[in-house]
């Protein structure tokens, strides 16, 4: 356990403006930090929801470059993972376990829902293993079998996290688990992740490249990649995806270029390609503004943030993932504009930010791969309350019905398949199987294209594949014709 006088030392503290601000600064370290021009929007905590919010934060200076919702309370998905490797780290920092450590799957551990490595209970990995298949794949499993071993329990970890939390400022931030599988009281904020962005590197410079990863080799699996980001946009070096249905599809990235560095965090994605999108917009307009001089504290410029009413908030929450479960129906999409700009103007509708309304960055269909997470909301963890269990086992049972449906309509090929994307309707999801066997030439001569439907629309895959390695190879050509896709066993 680390003193009380380096937790504090290592806590990001908490300005309540540009002004206050800089008057504290002079307190703490005895010079000003710079006050930054965007204005910052408090949302009250019972509007919370899972619209969009977005924070850019200077990792130099610590001023807020950008802000939008930022301090309305939304569901983490699988950014949580970035407090499990945080504490993961500080454990390999003091000593008390190393990279070789084995992490023994607990049966627990083994049940955790996709996305997941596999391991069966009783069996391990090595810590190193276990925090690439958190930057990578985001394996659920793995996160909570690195909890256990860290807290001894489930709860007892998330106890960690929340500790962990306050120390660094985090004050609206609420751990139930380990790796973000639904709990209607976990809870956090843009401004918050943004922050513990900004902990990881400053504070694990040593281990924060594990978050630079796109794959790894675990046996004989290559394990690969959720950040499209990283070698697609100069300068980003991590950090995690997320994706839940009900919080939507989430990114906190990181970026260093030329002396400049900020971290960056957007919440509530309508998809991978419009978050993405959103992503590569804040870097290009904000990254441009940052200093280029490193201020050596942990001071970051925000709003006061009240505590938040975790209980109106789970309440709200709870009740938008009842009706998303309700009304869940593959639609066709009429709108001409491409996928991601209308996903995109779906997050965002009535933003007054000009950036947010400019037109985002066009990309392939194919990029329209659910890569993040499956469909994880019915999942329930330890710390799950009674309450909350009923919703699951109405969700559970609603969405069994549509899965039985869907399977007596279409039934795929089993054994090992690639999937190059989705699409709200089936003959979408034909266009992109089309399309992507015009580009695939050889690789996909003797395999089966077919759509499969799933209660969001319809899976685009190829099917007929003898092993593992028929399908890695097919992908690999996919992408190297410029089509996005990733391989698995159905």
């Amino acid at each position: 356990m680390q003193a009380e006088s380096d937790l504090v030392s290592r806590s990001i503290l908490s300005v309540s403006s540009s002004q206050t601000g800089k008057i504290l600064a002079r307190a703490l370290i005895g010079f000003s930090i710079a006050a930054a021009t965007i204005t910052v929007t408090v949302v009250d905590a019972s509007a919370a929801g899972p619209k969009y919010a977005g924070i850019v934060i200077d990792a130099n200076t610590g001023n807020v470059l950008y802000s939008e919702n930022a301090d309305t309370l939304h569901y983490p998905a699988s950014l949580t993972k970035m407090m499990t490797v945080y504490l993961t780290f500080e454990a390999l920092e003091a000593g008390r376990i190393t990279l070789d450590t084995p992490v023994v799957f607990s049966r627990n551990a083994a049940a955790q829902a996709p996305t997941k490595l596999g391991i069966g209970a009783g069996r391990s990995v090595t810590v190193r293993e276990a925090i690439l298949g958190i930057v990578t794949k985001s394996a659920n499993d793995a996160a909570m079998a690195l909890g256990e071993m860290l807290g001894g329990s489930e709860e007892s970890f998330a106890r960690m996290m929340n500790d962990k939390a306050r120390a660094l400022g985090m004050t609206r931030t609420t751990y139930r688990n380990p790796n973000g599988l639904p709990n209607t009281a976990q809870m956090t904020t843009a401004r918050d992740q943004a922050r513990l962005g900004i902990a990881l590197r400053e504070h694990f410079p040593q281990y924060y490249g594990f978050f630079s990863e796109t794959s790894f080799r675990l046996g004989n699996r290559v394990i690969p990649g959720h950040n499209h980001l990283i070698g697609s946009v100069r300068g980003v070096d991590g950090i995690k995806t997320g994706y839940t249905r009900a919080a939507g599809y989430n990114l906190a990235t990181s970026v260093k270029v030329d002396g400049r560095s900020i971290v960056g965090v957007v919440l509530g994605g309508a998809s991978t390609p419009a978050r993405d999108n959103q992503m590569r917009k804040l870097i290009a307009a904000y990254l441009p503004l940052a200093s280029t001089k490193h201020i050596a504290t942990n001071v970051i410029a925000q709003t006061p943030a009240t505590a938040p009413n975790l209980q109106a908030a789970s309440a709200r929450m709870a009740d938008i993932s009842r009706a998303k479960v309700r009304n869940d129906q593959p639609t066709e999409v009429a709108d001409a504009r491409p996928s991601s700009m209308a996903a995109f103007a779906a997050v965002t509708p009535q933003s007054a930010n000009p950036l947010l309304s400019a037109k985002p960055v066009q990309r392939p269909a194919s990029d329209e791969v659910a890569d993040d997470e499956t469909e994880i909301d019915t999942v329930t963890t330890a710390s799950t309350s009674k309450s909350d269990a009923k919703l699951v086992k109405l969700q559970r049972a609603e969405k069994s019905e549509k899965a039985a449906k869907a399977a007596k309509t279409e039934r795929g090929p089993t054994g090992w398949v690639v999937q190059i994307g989705v699409s709200s309707s089936k003959n979408g999801a034909t266009d992109l199987l089309d399309t992507a066997k015009s580009k695939g030439g050889k690789a996909l001569r003797s395999a089966k294209p077919y759509a499969v439907a799933f209660d969001g629309g319809f899976r685009a895959r190829f099917g007929g594949f003898e092993d593992q390695n028929d399908a890695i190879k097919a992908c690999k050509a996919l992408k190297r014709a410029g089509v996005k896709c990733w391989a698995s066993m159905e």
